[in-house]
């Protein structure tokens, strides 16, 4: 390995935010999910959360993840309900993006304590138990004549909120689970 991609890999692991995830809900749309991934990659999101219990996950591209899928961690689980409680196990706050009336403004969620965004089927939108079981159902409000965005936009837009307000932060992952990282990321 190169000096240069030894640098890029530590500098990669030192700004991951091993409590800020995401949820992705029977999305089935590959570039959809694709396009998710690098979102969260460049938020520095190394965990992603799937329950795939009515639609398959899709086949996904390197060309299309650009190359980020081999870098981050896969969790999957058979339900909404098991993935929910093994993020609160972790103490993580779970907020449902919906088009639901009452459901909270994006941009008065606090993203600066653990965090899991829930994002559902492109067309169904996330499910009925995903919602009921949050701590919070949120949208991001929208003045035009469109209802909702894709839910890539969707999620690119809401983990950005959660990196602005998380920056000014400036947490670090710990060294021992920045060592992991690296040993887990030089394996591949």
């Amino acid at each position: 390995m190169t000096p240069k991609r030894k640098h890029r890999f530590q500098e990669v692991a030192a700004s991951r935010q091993l409590d800020l995830t995401v949820v992705l809900e029977n999305i089935w749309d590959p570039h959809n999910v694709a396009a998710i991934l690098r979102s969260c990659d460049a938020v520095g999101i190394q965990e992603i959360n799937l329950v795939y219990n009515i639609d398959k996950f899709p086949g996904i591209g390197t060309k299309a993840a650009a190359g980020v899928k081999k870098w981050l961690t896969f969790k999957r689980y058979k339900s909404i309900a098991a993935c929910y409680r093994a993020l609160r196990r972790r103490k993580f706050s779970i907020y449902a993006s919906t088009l639901q009336s009452g459901s909270r403004d994006l941009y008065r969620l606090n993203f600066k304590k653990p965090t899991a965004l829930v994002f559902g089927n492109e067309h169904r939108g996330a499910s009925a138990d995903a919602v009921r079981l949050a701590d919070a159902a949120f949208r991001i409000p929208q003045v035009g004549f469109a209802q909702s965005l894709n839910v890539s936009v969707a999620a690119a837009v809401s983990l950005y909120e959660a990196f602005r307000q998380r920056r000014k932060l400036n947490k670090k992952i710990s060294k021992q689970n920045r060592e992991k990282l690296l040993r887990n990321w030089n394996r591949k």
